[in-house]
């Protein structure tokens, strides 16, 4: 009886585990072996995409721990594309592949036990949300600077079709403020308020007072710089506040996507303090990414790569749990999917990052700079392919 070699055994066991998993006869996904030998997953039709394996440890990691493993191969070098667009189609092929259920199995789930765990503890509390924002947001204003435009340095969908970046960031937050119906005599809160673009941009195009929030140390310093500079310090104040220590009372509330940081069984409690918070008959103005419905059952049972090294803490919600959770005291007037504008604003993201990547890898180790290149890239193939979605919502106060 021929011997079988371990490693060669691993391939085709996460091989056959991936054409398993595959259900779409029209995708396929051609991988090159470090030998040169071709392995093709899906159609028998002309390649989609093509994905280099330079280390079949790989393999391994698929098995064991399927999406974040195949996640963490690339960080290590396992395999690559052509080049950063070819990344793209890779995602693209992959989510259609497989219907963006990724590679699971019981082994999986229970090899990622551990990491669902930690995950569940870096619950947002207040202080677990000052931790999780922190290892995301506070990587250094300079960074942000290298990707996000100049001029709002917002981190969130822009509205295209525009000129520029900043064309397209300030046609959102346009949208966002007549939504609001800002005028002089508002007193706008703006609940994680990033780099202070939606605030200085509100208080200098409406003339209403704003009073922005952010849990993120770097992003308070240079929003309150920022705020100075553009000569509004007696119109915006910037706070280094959680949402939950806030009191007053607001004309208006907007929040742009900080509900993914919130934490699923803190929703109803967000809801409930922005009604309190507001006057009556108060709007609240939201964007957030989505999951959608069909897909958030089982996405919350989980742990994902992006949780993992990301966006730590962080859930996605659907559009209906977001209902739900506002409904004692606000009713939806108005939800739209700005979700297909997402995927152009993450190309200009992941064009600027690689323009700026020697600047990049002066910062930062070549783990983390492949860490970013795959989440820029996973998300645009995201939003291409519709498995995600971005909600703006606007909200009254019953």
């Amino acid at each position: 009886m021929p011997r079988v070699r371990p490693r060669r055994a691993l391939r085709w066991a996460a091989i056959g585990a991936l054409r398993a998993t595959w259900s779409s006869d029209d995708e396929r996904l051609d991988l090159v072996m470090p030998s040169g030998e071709l392995v093709r997953i899906g159609g028998t039709g002309r390649a989609h995409a093509t994905a280099r394996v330079h280390d079949e440890r790989l393999f391994l990691r698929l098995l064991l721990r399927g999406e974040l493993g195949a996640g963490e191969s690339f960080v290590a070098g396992d395999w690559s594309a052509d080049s950063d667009d070819a990344l793209v189609d890779v995602l693209r092929v992959f989510l259609r592949g497989t219907r963006a259920r990724g590679v699971e199995s019981p082994l999986t789930r229970l090899v990622q036990l551990p990491s669902l765990v930690r995950h569940r503890r870096a619950a947002n509390t207040p202080r677990g949300s000052q931790r999780n924002i922190h290892a995301h947001y506070d990587l250094g204003n300079e960074f942000y600077r290298l990707f996000l435009d100049e001029d709002t340095l917002a981190y969130s969908c822009a509205i295209y079709p525009a000129a520029s970046l900043a064309d397209a960031q300030r046609a959102k937050l346009d949208r966002l403020c007549d939504w609001l119906e800002l005028s002089p005599r508002d007193h706008l809160l703006e609940i994680g308020c990033g780099w202070g673009g939606m605030a200085i941009h509100a208080a200098r195009t409406r003339g209403c007072r704003v009073t922005a929030i952010t849990v993120s140390r770097e992003q308070h310093e240079l929003a309150a710089a920022a705020v100075a500079r553009a000569g509004l310090a007696d119109r915006v104040a910037v706070q280094f506040r959680d949402y939950r220590e806030l009191d007053g009372t607001y004309d208006k509330i907007v929040s742009i996507e900080m509900l993914e940081a919130v934490g699923y069984e803190y929703l109803p409690h967000y809801f409930s303090i922005c009604a309190r918070l507001l006057r009556p008959g108060g709007l609240l103005a939201l964007q957030s990414i989505t999951m959608p419905a069909e897909r958030f059952a089982a996405y919350r049972k989980r742990v994902d790569w992006m949780q993992t090294y990301i966006f730590p803490g962080s859930l996605i919600p659907s559009l209906p749990v977001v209902q739900r959770a506002a409904a004692p005291s606000f009713r939806v007037t108005r939800a739209d999917d700005i979700g297909p504008h997402y995927a152009p604003t993450l190309r200009a993201w992941r064009h600027r990052f690689i323009a700026a990547l020697p600047r990049v890898r002066e910062l930062f180790d070549e783990p983390f700079v492949r860490t970013w290149l795959l989440y820029l890239a996973f998300s645009e193939a995201a939003f291409e392919e519709r498995t995600l979605q971005d909600h703006q919502l606007l909200l009254a106060r019953e």
